[in-house]
């Protein structure tokens, strides 16, 4: 994996073929996991209750026909074909989509937009903004701010599943693998040890979790290749052995030929098969690892087909064998030669331990992804990889999806409803992808709305008879995702809408500029030693929470940092173009303003490197102004200061519209070893040189204040902040403020926690937001 974005080495990511191969062949253990093993599950839940397989082999046939169509249709034409080309800068998944679609309309409910952010180089476009289409449509959907929040709740509706599909997907993954044992030994002995056995390996699974999987993942794609030539081995072999015409069930015509005979019962059964394409959504959300091509060579040539013969051979051996065991359901296992059935066994088990560990590793990142964008409370992230970007850890997240796995394991015990509580979770998150897609195609790929409508509508309809199917099992175990799902939304959407409405208060709350720069003659102010970190969320003005630590202690440092960590709608900032810096009034007061910019995807640096990096770019900031003689008489006004900003580590000059100009510096960072040789080299420069050349004192000046308040130490200010709904507000408001989102601000990490500040170095304000 490449440290700097996440995805596949550089050398891997070329054209060749060689290199396309390698990529197909590694995304194996990490992709296809999930959807690998539903050849487990995926019989049983079918003919769990719903329907009986009857001498005529009319089910069977009609349930291979409807496996087929289905993976043909969704994970292969849907997802292979056309979803994988809706990718964010080499990224996909829900935040993928989303972020397209705001980048392309203006239905973002982010905060602290600006325009420099479209200057990014990962902030493209999929066609010009001047061709953008300026559709009725479009026109209506950016006016509606109803629609914006509706898009949101999609998105989270999206994001919870997910969620849920990494507690659901685990159990009837282990569960439908370990109970294998039901063949070889009794059915009371069977009973106590399937259950025992799959929570110990949950316990096993999720606390191996810190370690990371780099240390293990070596054995991913081995694990995944042997089982696909399992199954396709065992398919081949029941096809020549017991029924070799079983490929004329692969007509349509058995489809309507089971719904005709099966008519309710057989609808019903659709929950159970749409199992099959459990895991697809995985190609998507984990495209930023490996390439389109990789992804759909490996699903074309090897995953697709291994899993139509194993298909194919578990229904050949059930037309032969109308009750085999019958004193077991049908399942996987039968169809297994009993010479092979524990090697088979253990391959199953390995195999779905890795499909386990898939889902585990997206829930964290999309959890990751949501907390980044305000949507969910923060956590604690540890980076259990310094070499590869995107393996995360989360230990409140680790350990309530190992005792949920284990809750859901010992509730239910039974594949058939562990079946409907996936179907339902999957399909929801298909229905998600397919309206967002739909949306893509619209106003990112400018197709005609005609040809949006119809993928929504072809793909919609398919989807929507599975979710029909499984929605209607809500009391045999559907009930769980929904439950999941409506605890979770609540939570984002209480999180996400009391972020924005602090937003807005400091925002109307913060304070004029002429009040900064006139406090030196007010108050008694004393300038201190050191340099001080003022955190805020608003990008222009002086926060609040700063000018009432100013007015109870008149006192604060000789260079002082407004700092606004901001997310943008991109995957992933170039650390290049990470820091916007400008000055907050003239030289003189040595004050400054710095945004840090962070995709959805981004790591978060550590302190000592973010304070590094942080006063680094200050000095190539200064140094930039002074080569280029920025202090001109156009910059006398106090706005001025305030509106330019620099993008330091550039080498292009940005316009910077409606807000002064936006510059970007052309300082190479290997110049720059260290300040202090900096500002020796710069002061001897100064001296030996005559003319524009030369580096004016107050530059050297200022780079001297600066090394000595780095030296000196820097402090964080914070705001620490209670929030509390007006008098007269509604019930509803009452209960999302006071007490759930204050609730769950008790009991979640801090932000002096989430940007990882040290305690020694904090000082907080106490502020009081009253929405």
């Amino acid at each position: 994996m490449d440290p700097g974005t996440g995805g596949a080495p550089k050398f891997l990511k070329g054209n060749s073929w060689k290199a396309t191969l390698v990529l197909a062949y590694q995304s194996l253990g990490v992709v296809y996991g999930d959807l690998s093993i539903s050849p487990l599950y995926v019989f049983r839940s079918t003919f769990a209750e719903d329907i009986k397989h009857s001498e005529t082999n009319e089910e069977i046939f009609g349930v291979l026909s409807f496996v087929f169509w289905t993976l043909t249709l969704v994970p292969l034409f849907k997802y292979v074909f056309i979803v994988l080309r809706a990718d964010d800068n080499g990224e996909g998944g829900t935040f993928a989509l989303y972020s397209l679609i705001c980048r392309h309309a203006n239905v973002s409910l982010l905060p602290n937009r600006q325009v420099a952010d479209e200057e990014l180089s990962t902030y493209k476009y999929e066609c010009s903004p001047e061709i953008a289409n300026r559709s009725r449509i479009k026109v209506w959907l950016e006016k509606n701010k109803r629609l914006h929040v509706a898009l949101l709740i999609v998105v989270m509706l999206g994001t919870c599943m997910v969620i849920g599909d990494g507690i659901l997907t685990p159990s009837i993954s282990v569960f439908s693998a370990v109970s294998g044992l039901e063949l070889s030994m009794s059915k009371e002995h069977h009973e106590y040890a399937v259950v025992p056995i799959t929570c110990f390996i949950f316990v096993c699974l999720f606390a191996l979790q810190h370690f990371g999987t780099h240390r293990v993942g070596i054995l991913f794609a081995p694990i995944v290749l042997t089982w696909l030539l399992c199954i396709s081995g065992l398919g081949v072999y029941n096809i020549v052995h017991w029924n070799p015409h079983v490929y004329q069930a692969l007509s349509p015509y058995y489809m309507f030929k089971f719904l005709k005979k099966t008519k309710k019962g057989g609808w019903m059964s659709l929950g159970g098969i749409l199992l099959c394409m459990t895991g697809s959504e995985a190609m998507f959300a984990d495209l930023g690892h490996f390439s389109y091509t990789a992804i759909q060579i490996a699903f074309t040539f090897l995953v697709y087909p291994s899993l139509i013969l194993a298909y194919m051979g578990q229904a050949a051996f059930l037309s032969m064998n109308h009750n085999p065991y019958t004193n077991h359901p049908i399942g996987f296992y039968a169809s297994v030669p009993e010479c092979i059935r524990w090697p088979v066994l253990v391959i199953a088990i390995l195999a779905s331990v890795v499909g386990s560990q898939a889902i585990i590793s997206g829930t964290f990142s999309i959890i990751n992804q949501s907390q980044s964008l305000g949507c969910f409370p923060r956590v604690k992230v540890i980076h259990t990889s310094e070499k590869i970007h995107g393996q995360i850890y989360i230990p409140e997240i680790n350990w309530m999806l190992m005792i949920l796995c284990m809750a859901v394991a010992v509730g239910f015990r039974d594949i058939k409803r562990m079946g409907n509580a996936s179907g339902l979770a999957v399909i929801t998150v298909m229905l998600v992808t397919t309206c967002l897609t739909s949306l893509v195609m619209f106003l990112c790929w400018q197709k005609p709305p005609w040809a949006a409508l119809t993928f929504l509508l072809f793909f919609g309809f398919i989807e929507i008879l599975y979710f029909s199917a499984s929605l209607i099992k809500f009391l045999e175990g559907a009930w769980l995702p929904i439950l999941l799902a409506l605890f979770l939304m609540t939570v984002m959407f209480v999180w996400h809408y009391a972020t924005i409405k602090k937003y807005e208060y400091d925002l109307y709350n913060k304070v004029s500029l002429d009040w900064l720069l006139a406090l030196g003659d007010k108050l008694g102010i004393v300038r201190v030693p050191g340099i001080g970190l003022v955190f805020t969320d608003i990008i222009s003005g002086v926060p609040a929470h700063f000018s009432r630590f100013v007015t109870n202690l008149p006192a604060f440092h000789h260079i002082l940092v407004f700092v606004c960590v901001k997310s943008v709608p991109v995957p992933f900032v170039p650390s290049s173009e990470r820091f916007l810096v400008g000055r907050v009034g003239p030289p003189s007061h040595r004050s400054y303003r710095c945004i840090v910019r962070y995709g959805y995807r981004d790591v978060h640096q550590d302190i000592n490197s973010f304070e590094s990096e942080l006063i680094a770019s200050l000095s190539d900031f200064i140094l930039l102004k002074a080569r280029t003689s920025v202090e001109t008489s156009s910059e006398s006004a106090n706005t001025t200061f305030e509106n330019r900003l620099t993008v330091i580590g550039s080498n292009e000059h940005v316009p910077y519209p409606g807000c002064g100009t936006l510059q970007s510096s052309n300082i190479n960072a290997a110049e720059l070893a260290s300040m202090e040789d900096t500002i020796e080299l710069l002061a001897h420069a100064s001296a030996g040189k005559k003319g524009k050349s030369a580096l004016s004192e107050t530059a050297i000046e200022e780079l001297e204040d600066l090394l000595a308040a780095r030296e000196s130490g820097c402090a964080f200010i914070l705001g620490h902040s209670h929030v509390q709904v007006k008098p007269g507000s509604s019930i509803m408001k009452k209960l999302a403020i006071n007490v759930a989102y204050n609730f769950l601000k008790r009991n979640c990490r801090g932000r002096d926690v989430s940007l990882r500040l040290p305690p020694a170095s904090l000082l907080e304000v106490g502020m009081v937001y009253v929405l």
